[in-house]
């Protein structure tokens, strides 16, 4: 069956045939007709499997009669990523050549005032993402009453991004009246809640199970040391015949730094993720796309949707955290009936993100030991240090039982160590004699950081009891008895006297 029996004008068969394609995939086969008859649809597919025209050609079909108002665009489409958006705004250009259908594509990352200049002159088609989407309608610059067609593409992915409020807000401002169409890659619980609030009667059309690995892709896990993953890497993209690949990464930061590890390397790399601007993210990509970048270090922003032909690898340089990325990052290669590679670097802190996949994906993924010296061994023990831990420790030292209440005895209290930086100090500490005199042969409490004695209370009145308050017994003011002299008396004979 070709595109021919789907119902398309000649116009955008032609397109489509200058385009390459004349058999069409089985989600295009299926939604392709159900969205020209104007019904909802919610459509289920892997990645890779041509989800975008399966939207795009019917729109450009139905709305290629008609003229769109100033800032009253005739359909909207919202996508998760600048990337996916441009993507589908280029299909738009290829399929609707033939024809005098208007776009407008809004995102963030580029000017705001060229959108608003686009949209004053109206528009049959706007492409979206959600926040920048919301900026304008807020700005009073986007009116959306006339809008007849709403499409919300990789849904569960705008649910990753945290996206689903303003759909939400986005889906409220709009005409009751619409045509929904809702495209996910995987149908989680809280996907499948939000289609039954969009959509009205749909058509279901699920061409694969969720979450399966394309047959063409050939899958591999290399078990490695985390302090020679870059090692690994390099070794197992000299052993490959590596066309152009993608080497996806958990986080920013490690994106940066690996790519300047292989460009030091003397490989052809770029790298990509959302803190670029918008205009060195399209430059790379179109360098990527034209070959003039090897290798693309990249986020989870290049893992949906993006079509790069005839990618031959992607490297999984850490393991996705959440198994259905999984799907995604592979689903770059492989794609059109090619061949495709994919190597993923696991650390034996991954396993249970590894066995997450292999339970989502139905199979284990085979292992593959990289060729050379990439995985390091692991660090030799340091001199003494083995030995110590061959010997079991000493067992501790019975305590002795004490009954309830009972105050511990001065050798089981913890002793503190005299400061190392003022020996001295502490030897006139207890050196020292006790004062009489004027404190009633109490003597100052030294200062335990200096040594210098403390001020004593400042009354007349007499010495006060630690305890009692400014009240003091009567038999404590009797004078005492005279102390016997003796060698081993710690009283000095001069204060004695």
């Amino acid at each position: 069956m070709g595109f021919e029996t789907l119902g398309l004008s000649e116009a955008i068969l032609k397109a489509v045939v200058d385009a390459g394609y004349t058999i069409p995939t089985p989600i295009q086969e299926q939604a392709i007709p159900i969205v020209l008859q104007g019904r909802d649809v919610l459509g289920c597919a892997q990645t890779g499997t041509g989800k975008t025209a399966s939207f795009t050609l019917p729109m450009v079909e139905m709305l290629s009669q008609g003229r769109a108002k100033a800032r009253m665009p005739r359909s909207l489409i919202l996508e998760p990523t600048r990337e996916l958006a441009a993507q589908v705004a280029e299909s738009f250009d290829k399929y609707g050549k033939h024809t005098k259908l208007t776009k407008a594509l809004i995102i963030g990352g580029t000017s705001m005032g060229d959108q608003e200049t686009v949209l004053d002159r109206g528009v049959d088609v706007l492409i979206a993402t959600p926040g920048r989407m919301l900026d304008l309608f807020e700005r009073g610059r986007i009116l959306l009453a006339d809008v007849k067609i709403l499409v919300i593409d990789e849904a569960d992915r705008m649910l990753d991004m945290g996206f689903i409020p303003d759909v939400e807000r986005i889906a409220g401002l709009l005409p009751q009246m619409r045509q929904t169409l809702f495209f996910s890659a995987t149908m989680p619980p809280e996907i499948r809640r939000l289609a039954d609030k969009f959509l009205s009667n749909p058509k279901e059309i699920s061409v694969s199970p969720p979450a399966t690995t394309a047959a063409t892709v050939t899958q591999h896990l290399c078990l490695v040391d985390s302090r020679a993953k870059a090692d690994a890497l390099k070794e197992l993209i000299a052993s490959e015949d590596v066309k152009n690949a993608i080497i996806f990464c958990n986080r920013k930061r490690d994106i940066g730094t690996l790519h300047r590890t292989l460009q030091r390397a003397g490989l052809n790399a770029g790298c990509l993720h959302g803190d670029l601007p918008q205009s060195k993210r399209t430059e790379t990509l179109d360098a990527f796309r034209r070959g003039e970048i090897t290798l693309l270090v990249a986020s989870d922003v290049a893992a949906r949707g993006l079509d790069i032909s005839d990618l031959s690898h992607v490297f999984n340089y850490d393991v996705p955290i959440h198994a259905e990325d999984y799907v995604h990052r592979i689903g770059r290669t492989g794609r059109a009936g090619r061949e495709g590679r994919a190597f993923t670097l696991a650390t034996s802190e991954d396993r249970k993100y590894v066995t997450a996949i292999e339970r989502l994906v139905g199979k284990a993924i085979p292992p593959y030991a990289i060729p050379g010296a990439a995985v390091a061994a692991a660090p030799a023990p340091v001199e003494g240090i083995a030995d110590a831990a061959a010997e079991p420790p000493a067992p501790p030292a019975p305590r002795r039982e004490r009954s309830r209440g009972e105050r511990p005895r001065r050798e089981d209290r913890p002793r503190r160590e005299p400061r190392s930086d003022a020996p001295a100090q502490e030897a006139a500490q207890h050196e020292a004699p006790r004062e009489s005199a004027g404190d009633g042969g109490r003597g100052g409490r030294r200062d335990e950081r200096g040594g210098e004695r403390r001020p004593q209370r400042d009354r007349d009145d007499g010495p006060a009891v630690r305890g009692l308050g400014d009240h003091v017994p009567a038999f404590l003011l009797r004078p005492a008895p005279p102390v016997p002299q003796s060698a081993d008396s710690i009283v000095p004979e001069a204060e004695a006297a």
